[in-house]
């Protein structure tokens, strides 16, 4: 069920501190943020959540801050993070979540962009990217609070700025101060990730954000106050809603989950019935999963290859808006319970009711892998400047493969070259200049162009195709999504990324990674003893096996769109190498400078 709770105003006219307010009064005693502390889980409810976040605000307004100052952050999921953000929001100052993998010159260009004079930081790692800005001088920074006391040096710990703000507290002042924020002023600025570039200071309103939680919670089915496990970075819009937002809508229960690396941990522990993951994460649990059956006998691979078949066929009748037969539903609920949730539940995901993908096209097959075992990802697509997501598939109007239909208030159009158009009371005002005015994104009809390129059906479901900036143009005047021939390729289970290059050539080119996962599995059982991704990359039997898999999926593309030259890399791609954003979208101008030399030389042979 959508979230039945009162609105203490219309939708329009609220801000984040008067849903934490109606918590507070209204849901007192419910669970509000986790985390782990030890061998177990730390929590705060409603009531302690605004207790705290009063307390911060009056700490960092001692040290400063006023109502328009933009607070730089660069903390993991933990709770200093996330009640430091609401404390900000509750004084009228803007938090900035800077990601934690940012190079010193990202870092540079955020804090010199958005005039910061305060940073919160986490600890040793941190400090070292940090201090030196105190230094320079085209940086306002004068000042860090770091959360780590032991690391903090001379600087100002988390801890004495709490102990100060409840020295200074006061209720009636804190009261006032919140009332005092409207609809229209800033909430918080997103830095985009940079796949091409200098990252853009994204300004999102109160309105804007609390229009998209609302719309966004009529779209999605979940019991009331339910948990939210939060291992995204905040820097990332779909964290911010997810694990800020809507919870604050919903007075859900968010579970902070500090090391990315540990969600499955954390999911086969709470079993949630929730689940959002980037289209990078759903790759990776699938890999898992597969190399897990990998080593099952034939015959229990035979019996779940069964349910997943019946899984998949009872999706198909959901996505063709038809009635389910009556034998398929029986025979599914029979599989459902004997086969498909006793190992469902060893992972944590046989209570799951809505799960969800963003941010780049999901691959067709990992889509189809999860349908299989009755869990129907919900493809979402957005922006950081539509304040999150535009279109939704829902369980009653899904279509695999698409990213949805708009959620309510949002319009689009596909302009002529085929880019996405968007407009609505959840598109962005613009992005922060350096001066702290706001640079208009729309045209004279209020359209934002999203950059994405991608269709409407005939029922409305937006299909995405690529970036607009990403597309290949052969020599030849052909336009090939790079994205469609990556995740075609990419459907052999040894291939785990891929990056296809040629503009302005005559063909295509690739580079492959295996994939770390199932690529050992793989050459174990075909005796290769040797299974280290260097060896793997070189070994005669992968090299087949990998050329087997280009040519299958040149066999479903077009002449253009065939990769006519590859090179098989041993390792992953991710975002401390700098091949990743933090939100795990390939930067190919990375990839393409890093590796320019092989690049070339598939080019080079004759």
């Amino acid at each position: 069920m959508t979230t039945t709770l009162r609105l203490p105003a219309p939708a329009e006219e609220l801000t984040l501190p008067a849903l934490l307010a109606r918590n507070a009064a209204e849901h007192a005693e419910l669970p509000a943020l986790s985390w782990r502390e030890g061998d177990g889980w730390s929590t705060l409810t409603w009531s302690e959540v605004r207790r705290k976040v009063g307390v911060l605000a009056s700490g960092y307004a001692a040290l400063g801050v006023e109502r328009g100052d933009h607070v730089l952050m660069m903390m993991g999921n933990r709770p200093e993070h996330w009640l430091t953000d609401l404390a900000l929001v509750h004084l009228g100052a803007v938090p900035v979540t800077v990601y934690g993998t940012s190079a010193p010159e990202q870092i540079t260009h955020i804090a010199r962009h958005s005039r910061a004079r305060l940073a919160v930081v986490e600890g040793a790692r941190e400090l070292a990217r940090w201090e030196p800005l105190l230094a320079d001088p085209g940086t306002p920074l004068e000042r860090l609070v770091v959360a780590e006391a032991a690391d903090a040096g001379s600087h100002r710990t988390y801890g004495s700025l709490h102990a100060s703000g409840a020295r200074v507290h006061r209720s009636e002042a804190f009261e006032k101060g919140w009332r005092e924020t409207r609809p229209e002023d800033p909430l918080t600025v997103v830095y985009t990730s940079g796949t091409t570039g200098d990252p853009k200071g994204v300004r999102l309103t109160h309105r804007n954000i609390v229009l998209q939680a609302v719309r966004l919670d009529r779209q999605v089915e979940l019991p009331e106050h339910a948990e939210h496990i939060c291992y995204l970075p905040f820097a990332h819009i779909a964290e911010r809603i997810l694990g800020i937002y809507l919870p604050l809508l919903r007075a859900a229960h968010v579970r902070l989950c500090a090391d990315p690396a540990a969600v499955s941990t954390a999911v086969r522990e709470l079993h949630p019935v929730q689940f959002f993951g980037v289209p990078r994460v759903w790759e990776k649990l699938a890999a898992s999963v597969r190399a897990v059956l990998a080593q099952l006998p034939e015959e229990q691979r035979t019996a779940i290859e069964a349910a997943n078949d019946l899984a998949r066929e009872r999706a198909g009748h959901h996505e063709r808006g038809e009635e389910v037969p009556a034998a398929v539903a029986k025979a599914y609920a029979q599989a459902k319970e004997r086969v498909l949730d006793p190992l469902l539940g060893l992972a944590g995901l046989d209570r799951l009711v809505w799960t969800a993908s963003a941010t780049a096209p999901m691959p067709i097959d990992v889509v189809r892998f999860w349908a299989g075992w009755g869990i129907t990802i919900m493809d979402a697509w957005g922006l950081t400047e539509t304040s999150g997501v535009c279109t939704v598939n829902s369980p009653d109007a899904f279509r695999l493969g698409s990213v949805g239909r708009p959620i309510e208030g949002l319009e689009l159009r596909i302009a002529p070259d085929g880019e996405i158009l968007t407009r609505g009371a959840t598109v962005f005002g613009g992005y922060l200049r350096p001066d702290g005015t706001v640079e208009n994104a729309t045209d004279a009809e209020g359209w934002f162009p999203t950059g994405d390129i991608g269709r409407l059906d005939e029922d409305g479901f937006l299909w995405l195709t690529d970036r607009k900036k990403e597309l290949i143009i052969t020599s030849t005047g052909k336009n090939v999504s790079p994205a469609l021939v990556e995740n075609t390729v990419k459907e052999h289970p040894l291939i785990g990324q891929a990056l296809v290059h040629g503009d302005g050539r005559s063909y295509l080119v690739a580079l492959l990674v295996l994939d770390a996962e199932l690529a050992p599995i793989w050459a174990a059982a075909r005796g290769i003893e040797d299974t280290s991704p260097a060896a793997l990359a070189t070994h005669p039997l992968v090299l087949e096996e990998v050329a087997r898999a280009v040519d299958t999926a040149n066999a479903r593309l077009n002449r253009t769109e065939q990769i006519k030259k590859y090179r098989l890399l041993a390792e992953e791609w991710g975002p401390e190498t700098g091949e990743l954003t933090p939100s795990l979208k390939l930067r190919r101008r990375v990839v393409r400078a890093t590796h320019a030399d092989l690049i070339a030389a598939l080019y080079d042979q004759s």
